[in-house]
């Protein structure tokens, strides 16, 4: 982990963005309408590297130009994005996502309405370039989510120090909160003594397990996904599993939503899924809760709403869920039109859940 791995990221970054810039202008000398192509990011433009096991951008390309006012305010806005982070990076500074949305405010003709709007034109920059926002000085208002377990992380601190942590022994029922940026510059893993993470959707489930400590009754690393899960999340899961081989299973609320934040961490969301190979983890397993579970286990339920029973049928056409377990799995929801939340295993006792629920369908896994 050193300066020099960290300035070259920079560097190579800014040096993608100058080409951009670079484009622009040679077709202006050219007499050219200034125009770039993008890769389009819809459901209907991503396909499943087999080889790798992830979902990624096909080939589809949207052109933005500037032959039209809506066209014409967004490569203004790229111009002025590339400055800032020029600037940022030159000067060693960082901005959030928020701050960059209203710095835009004192660009002339080129402010953002929404923070989408921004949100979207710095993925587009990671698109074209093929480096990272964080590699850009971007970061997002949230940190990653949360840790406990046996594994031990080396963090690079403010002052460019290595400090070491022991995410059970060395923090409290909170556990190591995970930084925005965990590449191997700054954020590494020593020494890992656990047998499988579990990631948890849900800060009460979370808390939970921790309180019963799950995390050394099973030899786990518990992870908080916070819902669905930051980036930093979705990289420190995948780095845990491909470089320290740590099987990874997930643990959600029985809904749509909750598939879907499986679904991000297994195969990667359908708007970064030009970052799945960076982000996605394949070999995750889903443990939890199915629709299956609601009646083997007779859960409190709620009745599906409208949104859920269209976010269901989505899902059927989803090449993510195209498995017979899914298919199985989400046509059973539908047809018992009811939907539940991890904390229902409490109807059972506060012990439930680690007693009884995580060690049945771990053992049918394996890894209990």
């Amino acid at each position: 982990m050193g300066d020099k791995e960290n300035k070259d990221r920079y560097e190579e970054a800014l040096e993608s963005l100058e080409n951009i810039a670079e484009q622009f202008y040679e077709q202006l000398d050219d007499g050219e309408v200034p125009s770039m192509d993008i890769p389009t990011r819809s459901k209907t433009n991503i396909e499943l590297d087999r080889r790798k096991g992830v979902w990624k951008l096909g080939d589809s390309t949207t052109n933005r130009s500037a032959n039209n006012l809506k066209s014409s305010r967004m490569l203004l806005r790229t111009l002025y994005m590339l400055e800032l982070i020029q600037d940022m990076i030159e000067e060693g500074k960082s901005s959030t996502l928020r701050e960059m949305y209203y710095i835009s405010e004192g660009w002339d003709k080129a402010q953002f309405s929404k923070q989408n709007q921004s949100d979207s034109l710095a993925e587009d920059m990671e698109l074209v370039t093929g480096a990272l926002r964080e590699d850009f000085k971007l970061r997002p208002e949230e940190d990653g989510a949360r840790l406990i377990g046996d594994i031990t992380v080396e963090e690079v601190n403010r002052k460019g120090d290595v400090r070491t942590i022991n995410c059970r022994d060395d923090v409290g029922d909170s556990g190591y909160t995970i930084p925005y940026n965990v590449e191997s510059d700054k954020v590494n893993f020593s020494d890992v003594n656990v047998d499988f993470m579990i990631a948890i959707e849900t800060g009460g489930m979370f808390d939970r397990l921790v309180e019963n400590g799950f995390d050394e009754q099973a030899n786990a690393l518990l992870v908080h996904l916070k819902g669905q899960p930051a980036r930093a999340t979705r990289r420190v899961i995948k780095r845990l599993s491909e470089e320290k081989d740590v099987p990874v299973v997930v643990f959600t609320d029985a809904d749509p939503w909750s598939f879907r934040i499986f679904a991000s961490v297994a195969y990667g969301a359908i708007n970064t899924a030009y970052l799945s190979e960076y982000l996605a983890t394949p070999t995750a397993e889903y443990v939890g809760i199915t629709a299956s579970d609601i009646m083997s286990y007779d859960l409190p339920t709620d009745k599906l709403s409208k949104n859920d029973r269209k976010a269901l049928e989505q899902e059927l056409e989803d090449p993510r869920f195209d498995t017979d377990f899914w298919k199985e799995e989400i046509e059973t929801m539908l047809d018992i039109d009811k939907k539940a939340e991890q904390q229902a295993l409490a109807k059972y006792g506060l012990d439930y859940v680690t007693d009884t629920y995580l060690p049945e369908k771990l053992g049918e896994m394996g890894l209990m």
